[in-house]
């Protein structure tokens, strides 16, 4: 079994909930070969780097996260808080919304451009 840097555990950890036991260690050497590959971030490339390109059951991994239930939203989710807690630890956040993105037009349309969520610092939304 593989052991991984205390470092990319810190990080990754916050993610096992999302994930069994068993799976959450693919999901690991999965992500861990994202990190580290360069060019194509593929499944391939990520397990080829990670030193797994003999693994006898290596066509599984390309269809770890379609079988696995897990929710993409809640890693979302934890991902963005994560983010805010290292890089943002207090302050108010401002989030910039491009109003070319939206194509529609008219009076039931809210209003586009970029405004303050306002949320008091250390109060991060859940």
């Amino acid at each position: 079994m593989s052991t991984f840097p205390d470092e990319f555990l810190s990080v990754i950890l916050a993610f096992q909930p999302l994930f069994s036991k068993r799976v959450f260690h693919h999901v690991q050497l999965m992500l861990l070969g994202a990190i580290l590959t360069t060019g194509k971030r593929t499944v391939s490339s990520a397990l080829r780097i990670m030193g797994l390109s003999q693994e006898r059951n290596f066509h599984k991994y390309h269809r770890l996260l379609s079988l696995t239930q897990w929710s993409a939203h809640k890693a979302a989710q934890l991902l963005l808080v994560n983010l805010l807690d290292c890089f943002l630890p207090s302050g108010e956040v401002i989030v910039g919304i491009d109003e070319t993105l939206e194509r529609r037009w008219g009076r039931k349309i809210e209003a586009r451009g970029i405004y303050g969520t306002g949320h008091p610092a250390g109060q991060r939304p859940q």
